[in-house]
């Protein structure tokens, strides 16, 4: 698996911004795909997950209906749209695969998921 995220940068408390994740996978259907984030001194935290197969969606309570992940099959892309961006969103975000259930992956650690994509650091202040 072979993950490739962009779309990071710096935006002022409450804008908008979209990142996105090429991914290359032998089997998409076997697969969830996701975002983690990290921000300094921090534990790397479950953000979003997808489900290839069926689009099946979880959040993290922090960012329940600010952020929207989605993804596109004929692009091989995930995409995770973050509105009404806080300074607390700040953090180097990260792409993920794993053919983990999409409802488990904000139970288990981090080190659970399988493969990752180079992060994107996003910085929100004024």
């Amino acid at each position: 698996v072979q993950l490739q995220a962009s779309g990071g940068g710096l935006v002022q408390p409450g804008s908008s911004l979209r990142l996105s994740c090429a991914a290359s996978v032998r089997t998409f259907s076997d697969y969830h795909m996701g975002w983690f984030r990290q921000a300094p001194g921090k534990e790397r935290e479950f953000v979003a997950v997808i489900s290839w197969r069926s689009g099946i969606v979880y959040y993290a309570d922090a960012v329940k209906g600010r952020f929207t992940i989605s993804r596109d099959n004929a692009k091989n892309t995930v995409y995770l749209q973050m509105n009404s961006l806080k300074p607390e969103d700040t953090a180097v975000y990260y792409c993920a695969a794993d053919p983990l259930p999409g409802r488990l992956w904000s139970s288990r650690p981090a080190t659970e998921i399988g493969s990752w994509g180079q992060g994107t650091l996003v910085t929100v202040s004024s």
